[in-house]
């Protein structure tokens, strides 16, 4: 890196800008199986201006810029494959305001959404998307995340109205507004939403509110199949039932849990469900999906109504990164997602179980499947070459199975340096659009380089 560059930075940041050895490579790994890449330097930015004038000297010092967040990247996001600083938002953290009667708040990037949820439990309200990590919104928005009450509440796509953002050139936007709906030119907001740090970096958030539930009922419930679980999912949403989470775990993904989390579930592929409304519409909810259930192959419903006892249920669910990753000692954890239209889930998911049986491969399969997204976790030896050679192709032929069924190669991970040579199979000739828009906006790539369109 450019010496009179590091001398700048020094000056502006002082303890906050750092080239030690564990602070970058701390910024370099990745959750997933990808290799560690680290940045050259990492920065923490306090405010909007001093994010300003850090991308005004990545632009005269043609260096790229990596915004981080949490580093719960699952597709090698903010690995620095061209070297660059990492700008690390974690003390841009503050809520800046929340609007109760319009069921809203404005947040800086940095904030952790358990924090927001934790400020608003006097309130009524809460904010509803929840990826398994406790992510912060600046990543959660620049990942278009989703996670377990997607099906009910939407992505972070249907919940951000209005961004601020510093552009590559060192200009401040702001798109959107606290108003729910638009028709005022072009929607920039969720064109920044998922862009994955490319075109800019957030430096504030706002985002959709919603009241709490006057009645929630969270239940478990196991299948003697997996066609049976998946199946009762599509026939819940085709009935309209209003479910707010549906959550799959396979048998390998139950047996998992059970012995990492020390529970004593049945290894079957299970269904965790929670039901949200006033209290007499969660009861036809429930006894809506109870009948559908049973239909198809389902047990006994196991039933949590208080709120430690919930937590209680769905830590299993949370706990699963984890229980996958002990299922070999010394293993590399390779998580990838894809979603596919509902009617196509089940063939989908049975396809992808057969696959993995006859690769040989350790796979468990997991998902927000209310919507059609499912995950498949691969354990691999470390070190092991033939059995990543092996990954890779299923891997492969998982992605086109999604595309062959009308889906898409990501729900919720996002694109990163992972999966951007599969983009122009899914998007065809509207890749060469997003490459005229990031040339559009970031002349000189500095923006977060090689990720999400191919080369």
């Amino acid at each position: 890196m450019n010496n009179e560059l590091i001398k700048k930075l020094s000056a502006i940041f002082g303890d906050r800008f750092s080239q030690s050895i564990d602070v970058i490579k701390q910024h370099g790994e990745s959750k997933s199986h990808y290799p560690e890449v680290p940045p050259d330097a990492v920065v923490y930015a306090e405010t909007r201006d001093e994010v300003k004038q850090l991308v005004d000297l990545c632009r005269e010092y043609q260096t790229p810029l990596i915004a981080y967040g949490a580093g719960t990247s699952l597709e090698g996001h903010f690995a620095a494959t061209q070297g660059g600083i990492c700008l690390d938002l974690k003390m841009m953290n503050r809520i800046l305001s929340v609007n109760q009667k319009d069921m809203d708040a404005v947040v800086q990037p940095g904030l952790m959404r358990s924090e927001l949820n934790e400020h608003l439990k006097s309130s009524g309200l809460f904010f509803p998307v929840g990826p398994g990590a406790d992510a912060s919104f600046g990543g959660m928005s620049a990942t278009r995340a989703s996670g377990t009450n997607a099906v009910r509440y939407g992505t972070m796509k249907e919940n951000v109205l209005a961004l601020e953002v510093v552009m590559a050139d060192g200009s401040v936007i702001r798109s959107g507004s606290r108003a729910r709906k638009s028709s005022a030119g072009y929607d920039l907001t969720h064109l920044f939403v998922g862009s994955e740090g490319t075109l800019g970096v957030i430096t504030e958030i706002t985002v959709r509110l919603q009241p709490k539930p006057a009645s929630t009922i969270a239940a478990v419930c196991s299948f003697s199949t997996l066609k049976g679980a998946v199946d009762s999912v599509i026939q819940t949403i085709q009935a309209g039932v209003p479910i707010a989470r549906v959550e799959l775990l396979d048998d390998v993904s139950m047996a998992a849990v059970n012995h990492y989390s020390q529970t004593n579930y049945s290894q079957q592929p299970t269904l965790f469900l929670e039901f949200h409304g006033a209290p007499l519409a969660v009861e036809e909810q429930v006894k809506t999906v109870e009948k559908i259930a049973q239909h198809n192959t389902g047990g006994e419903f196991k039933w949590a109504v208080k709120e430690d006892e919930r937590k209680k249920l769905w830590q299993a669910r949370h706990d699963l990164v984890y229980a996958c990753q002990a299922l070999k000692p010394n293993a590399v954890f390779w998580a990838t997602d894809v979603c596919v239209p509902v009617s196509q889930l089940t063939e989908c998911i049975l396809e992808t179980r057969r696959d993995i049986e006859q690769t040989g491969i350790i796979g468990p399969i997991a998902g927000h499947v209310g919507d059609g997204n499912f995950h498949v976790a691969m354990v691999i030896e470390r070190g092991d070459k033939e059995e990543l050679q092996r990954c890779t192709q299923f891997y492969e032929r998982l992605l086109k199975r999604a595309l062959k069924m009308g889906g898409t190669i990501t729900g919720e991970h996002g694109i990163g340096d992972g999966k951007r040579r599969y983009m122009r199979e899914e998007h065809g000739d509207a890749v060469d659009v997003m490459s005229s828009i990031k040339k559009a906006l970031d002349p000189q790539n500095i923006m977060n380089p090689g990720k999400i369109l191919p080369d």
